[in-house]
């Protein structure tokens, strides 16, 4: 194979379309473990940490989800669900009290509809981020963060989830599917900031290394 990746004795298709069929399969079982709803965040956040491990070859099948999953199952994250299902009840009664007709209706909706898309958002980049596996107030604050430095990526959350939604709302068996992209998008996201980091870390240093060179050049470091 020229110009691609070597495979493995016995392996069919290439690392790209194994990577594929186990987001799916990550997919399915993030929707199974969110039926209850109020696990739907520790589903979606063992989906992102199990994805993310694939960066570090550690296998992201269905069996390492289910395992992760079981590990950490605790009462904070089910505090979170709660909390999710709370807000989306309050959001859908808030949209149905504009529906109603009371004055003010339309600048009523799009406010509520505002507050919960940012709020979709922060949620969803908490689930992506590594610390939601065990302190979901880190993931949030530092998703919160994240969403107002990175306004594109927060976009692009949104994009997912619409994806995901319509994906559902199209053909029903889709929603079993759709989990597994959504998760893929916001670890990407959060490894996509991460890299910010990095990079804005490296160009001060880099920067002053610039500025001693010519310093350096122009013998600004005598010899005594």
């Amino acid at each position: 194979m020229s110009g691609g990746q070597a495979r493995e004795a016995g392996e069919i298709f290439g690392p790209r379309m194994t990577l594929f069929a186990d987001v799916l399969s990550v997919g399915v079982c993030t929707a199974l473990a969110s039926l209850p709803i109020v696990t739907l965040p520790a589903a979606l956040s063992t989906a992102c940490a199990v994805l993310r491990g694939a960066r570090e070859d550690r296998p992201a099948t269905a069996a390492r989800y289910l395992a992760v999953l079981r590990r950490r199952l605790r009462l904070g994250d089910l505090a979170a669900g709660v909390l999710a299902l709370a807000g989306a009840l309050l959001l859908w009664a808030d949209l149905a009290l504009a529906r109603a007709g009371l004055p003010g209706a339309p600048l009523f909706a799009f406010v509520a509809a505002a507050i919960g898309g940012c709020a979709a958002v922060v949620g969803l980049r908490a689930c992506g981020r590594p610390q939601s596996l065990t302190d979901w107030r880190a993931a949030v604050a530092g998703a919160a963060r994240d969403s107002v430095r990175d306004v594109g990526g927060s976009g692009l959350v949104l994009l997912a989830l619409a994806a995901a939604v319509l994906c559902a709302w199209m053909l029903l068996p889709l929603a079993f599917l759709a989990p597994g992209p959504l998760a893929m998008a916001l670890t990407a996201m959060d490894v996509r900031m991460v890299a910010m980091d990095v990079r804005m870390v490296r160009t001060p240093t880099t920067r002053a290394n610039a500025s001693e060179a010519p310093t350096l050049l122009s013998g600004g470091g005598r010899r005594s």
